[in-house]
């Protein structure tokens, strides 16, 4: 891998990683592509290259991820959820809860109890799978053709 690549791969895990840590508030491409000290185009094609999603749908499954965790663990209520993981709506927030996990945030709540484990098992059984039907495709987290199994 050549030096520059390398430094853009830096670049480019530190926006992200902006983005893990402001997930629930308002970010738009040009505040994370400041980031990486990237134009906002040439950000977009990248990360999606690198990633394998573009960075809007990276925002998106990371709120969801919180959400569900949410879900499961407290009682609070769905609208009350929906805002403070960084959604604007709550139409919004489920339709894309539902493309992401399959199920709308009231089915996912009455199928799945809290659970009790440790909670990098917990993140790892709840993170939703990204190209799931390719699985040699790179998850987020850059890991290649990992079978990972339906949570019940």
């Amino acid at each position: 891998m050549s030096r520059e690549v390398e430094e853009q791969n830096r670049r480019l895990l530190r926006a992200r990683d902006a983005m893990d840590r402001a997930y629930a508030e308002p970010l738009d491409v040009r505040a994370v592509a400041a980031v990486a000290h990237m134009s906002e185009a040439h950000f977009s094609r990248t990360f999606r290259a690198v990633f394998g999603e573009t960075p809007h749908r990276y925002l998106q499954r990371r709120r969801v991820e919180r959400s569900m965790f949410l879900l499961r663990e407290t009682d609070r209520s769905i609208t009350d959820i929906c805002f403070d993981v960084g959604f604007n709506s709550l139409g919004t927030f489920s339709r894309t809860f539902r493309e992401i996990i399959g199920e709308t945030p009231t089915e996912y709540r009455l199928r799945h109890e809290p659970m009790v484990a440790p909670n990098c098992i917990q993140m790892w059984a709840m993170r939703p799978r990204v190209g799931a039907t390719d699985p040699m495709r790179l998850s987020s987290s850059g890991e290649a053709g990992i079978a990972v199994p339906p949570v019940a």
